[in-house]
């Protein structure tokens, strides 16, 4: 049981020292990954839908 509590004493003191972002940051790097989000989305559903319709005029020959 003392390991247990040393090692979440151990985290809580670690958890202090760690350099948080501040609100600006926070909002910038979220913008940027849900940007990423966005367009990886529209990016893979355009290769599909491709890719579906060259299977589907492949397959009507």
């Amino acid at each position: 049981m003392a390991n247990i509590s040393g090692f979440f004493g151990n985290v809580v003191k670690e958890m202090r020292k760690v350099s948080w972002p501040k609100r600006k940051e926070m909002t910038r790097y979220t913008v940027i990954v849900l940007s990423t989000v966005v367009v990886m989305a529209v990016f893979f559903a355009v290769i599909d839908l491709g890719i579906s319709e060259a299977v589907r005029w492949f397959l009507a020959l």
